[in-house]
């Protein structure tokens, strides 16, 4: 049986590291596929610059569509990042007959819909492992292995440099800004770092991940948003002293028929696998009704382990090469005329613990200001601490966990509080997280 012939586009970190993959485990890949596999064209931006894998027998390009629509390419791996760009290669690839490998979840969160669909009615595959938590194989566990269970809850670290900022505030006592810059350095964030410190990239894996635990179509909207850019290391040291870790967290739930999707800060209590995961590595937690709750645990991100989780896409394609469309797995876990749109439950409307840190003047009658504000709201005080005596402009934080409260009655107490003319700063709010 003659190879299969793969195109890829973007030769970039993860292209690079899949080429490299290829070649290096080439021949035990084929004794698990059953078919040779070979790169051999690729895309790339620019025709001249020095590639971390060897390119001597690839035809390079710079015309992604030249791969998506080239007779000789059997497979496509779209490793080039972006939305535009990527969805016409991608919808390009399954015009001409190609399946799809794809790493960008920025593409699968916003467009995933219409190319599976597209996908679909072509008879096609798009894999997609890569797109969520690197080299951990969290899509294909919740797809099929998993495929007995009600998920009834899972909670993720899925940024890597958003665990890193936070593992090194509190390792090593700096703050943010600071370890920001070094995470730059480092090349664990971008110069610009909205998309990773601002929760975007966790809330497009969010999506994906939650699309396939309660079969319903991708919504990148329906998630609720928030960065880690407004906490501080006393934040850290705080919930330290509390018994909390401080972790970036994706939640998704289904309650009473209603979705919970949510990305933001979560006070994690310290005997939790997930307090536990540190420097830039990923987790995902899964509660299944059937097989009660499940850790994994890996790199999210980098070369080797993004590229592991392309070529186990690759070698599940080229398996299919011969096999009915109809039944394979489908692309995300249910049947696709079986998907059904669940009603979101607005943040607004969940109710957790919650910390909070105010700043304000250290005066008489100020604590208990803050106290009937939050009891005209039923918000319940579990603790409440001074942090030290008034700074040289007569300020000093205040640290408050409540009880389980609605978010709403929370936000609005928080507003109440900003009002006082004690109050110097903003309320920096976060939730707590049980993972129950």
């Amino acid at each position: 049986m003659r190879p299969v012939n793969v195109g890829v586009i973007g030769l970039g970190t993860v292209g690079a590291g899949t080429v490299d993959l290829l070649a290096r485990n080439g021949a035990e890949i084929a004794r698990r596929a059953g078919r040779d596999i070979r790169v051999t064209h690729a895309a790339v931006r620019d025709l001249n610059r020095a590639r971390d894998c060897a390119i001597a027998d690839i035809h390079l390009t710079n015309d992604p569509s030249v791969i998506a629509a080239h007779p000789d390419v059997d497979v496509v791996l779209e490793l080039m990042g972006g939305e535009d760009t990527a969805y016409e290669a991608v919808s390009t690839a399954l015009l001409n007959g190609k399946h799809v490998v794809t790493a960008n979840k920025a593409l699968i969160a916003t467009r995933g819909n219409e190319l599976f669909e597209q996908a679909s009615r072509a008879g096609l595959v798009i894999a997609f492992e890569a797109a969520v938590a690197g080299g951990i194989p969290v899509i294909k566990v919740m797809r099929e292995s998993l495929a007995g269970n009600r998920i009834d809850g899972l909670a993720g670290i899925l940024n890597g440099t958003c665990n890193f900022i936070l593992t090194q505030i509190h390792e090593r006592g700096m703050d943010y800004d600071a370890i920001l810059t070094e995470a730059q350095q480092l090349g664990y964030a971008e110069a610009d770092p909205f998309f990773d410190v601002g929760g975007v990239d966790a809330a497009h894996k969010l999506t994906i991940l939650a699309s396939i635990a309660y079969g319903t179509p991708l919504d990148f909207s329906a998630v609720h948003i928030e960065g880690i850019e407004h906490l501080r290391q006393q934040d850290v040291i705080y919930a330290d002293e509390l018994g909390y870790r401080i972790k970036h967290l994706g939640i998704a739930r289904s309650d009473s028929g209603h979705l919970d999707l949510r990305v933001h800060p979560c006070l994690v209590e310290k005997d939790q696998l997930l307090a536990n995961v540190s420097g830039v590595m990923n987790a995902v937690h899964i509660h299944g009704d059937a097989v009660g709750d499940t850790l994994l645990y890996g790199a999210g991100a980098g070369a080797q382990p993004t590229a592991s989780a392309v070529v186990g896409d690759l070698v599940d394609v080229v398996r299919t090469l011969t096999s009915d469309p109809g039944n394979r797995v489908p692309h995300l876990a249910f049947q696709p005329h079986r998907l059904a749109q669940l009603p979101l439950r607005p943040i607004s409307e969940i109710s957790c613990a919650h910390y909070l840190r105010l700043t304000v003047r250290d005066e008489p009658g100020v604590l208990a200001d803050v106290t009937r504000i939050l009891g005209e709201r039923r918000v319940s005080i579990r603790v409440i601490s001074q942090k030290g005596f008034g700074d040289e402009h007569g300020l000093v934080p205040v640290v408050i966990v409540t009880h389980e409260a609605r978010e709403a009655d929370i936000a609005d107490a928080a507003r109440a509080i900003e009002t006082l003319e004690t109050s110097a700063a903003p309320v920096v709010r976060v939730r707590l997280e049980t993972l129950s």
